[in-house]
């Protein structure tokens, strides 16, 4: 047998005992944070059973959390500081049907989630983590920027049905309009709010941060290029930039605008998506979606630079700093009370 067969030969048996120990690793990961889980969750429901027990002395559940704190310290490590103890209680609590805690979340994926008190955005928050493999950094940025409410605001009609789905389902994605957010963040540039900038700078600063801007996107986005190339008769014009979203299985053409949006800026993208549509689209692909991102818009402006169009095309704003959110849950409640004084 020559060195070449032998060398392929144990090569097919690495892999397969290096796959076998990969998927060894990831079940004995996934029993071990089940367990940690379940074990918090019944240090939870024993201390709010102690408590309960111990009513009439009304500083007893502070107490009990200091000296177990201590004892469970000495005897066990770290990971029973008072803080700690109080988010097991708190945990118990919030979750009290064990059956409800999902295995691809961590005991810090749920620390932050203990930290919404309102439970639709925090079902939302907890389904989206499942659902997208949103690492602790990646939750905590999504609900530093107000993803649930940024959804929220995106949305046409229908704020109660939405409400109730987000936090039922997560972010679905049916339909074109699934994928647009208002506003977009784009604090991960680090860009100062005040400093100008040129449309190309801003494309180059998005292409350096790929994968972030991916994740500000949302689902199923996959990056085609930038300044992609349309040919017209003897003209050439370029598309900023060029993603594909294999859910709505469609190009999306992407505007950036440093100002605010004009009317010619429409007009042209609907070219661009005409052109994909005839010349670059596949018998599997659906219609091109074309997005402008401006700093600023006139809402009435667009409805009529917008109306009677065939294509596609969302207007959102972006921002490079994190918005108040105070500010945008005064907006969605805003919109949930007129959307109830119409229904009644």
């Amino acid at each position: 047998m020559n060195n070449k067969i032998e060398k392929r030969e144990y090569e097919k048996t690495y892999l397969m005992i290096k796959k076998l120990m990969e998927e060894a690793r990831k079940s004995v990961s996934r029993t071990v944070n089940q367990t940690l889980l379940h074990t918090y969750h019944e240090i939870g429901r024993t201390i709010i059973e102690d408590e309960q027990g111990h009513l009439e002395r009304a500083e007893y559940g502070r107490f009990l959390i200091d000296e177990l704190s201590k004892d469970l310290t000495r005897d066990f490590g770290r990971g029973f500081s008072r803080s700690n103890l109080f988010n097991m209680r708190r945990f118990y609590l919030t979750f009290p049907i064990i059956q409800t805690l999902s295995g691809k979340l961590t005991w810090s994926h749920y620390c932050e989630l203990l930290g919404i008190e309102d439970d639709c955005k925090r079902s939302f928050y907890q389904i989206e983590s499942e659902n997208a493999n949103w690492s602790v950094r990646e939750l905590k940025r999504q609900i530093k920027t107000s993803l649930y409410e940024r959804l929220l605001l995106s949305k046409e009609d229908g704020h109660r049905e939405e409400v109730l789905k987000l936090a039922s389902s997560g972010h679905k994605i049916d339909s074109p309009k699934d994928i647009v957010k208002d506003p977009y963040v784009f604090e991960f540039l680090g860009i100062p709010e005040d400093k100008p900038m040129l449309e190309s700078d801003l494309e180059k600063a998005l292409i350096r941060q790929m994968e972030r801007f991916l994740l500000e996107l949302g689902k199923g986005f996959m990056y085609v290029g930038s300044q992609q190339r349309v040919t017209l008769g003897n003209t050439h014009y370029y598309v900023d930039m060029v993603f594909y979203n294999k859910i709505l299985r469609s190009y999306i053409l992407i505007e950036l605008k440093t100002g605010k949006l004009v009317p010619e800026t429409v007009g042209q993208l609907n070219m661009y998506l005409n052109y994909y549509k005839t010349e670059i689209n596949d018998e599997y692909d659906d219609e091109p979606i074309g997005i402008i991102l401006c700093t600023d818009k006139d809402h009435i402006q667009a409805e009529y630079a917008l109306g009677g169009l065939s294509n596609q095309i969302f207007t959102s704003k972006y921002t490079l700093y994190i918005p108040n959110r105070e500010e945008l849950e005064k907006q969605v409640q805003k919109v949930l009370e007129g959307f109830q004084n119409q229904n009644q």
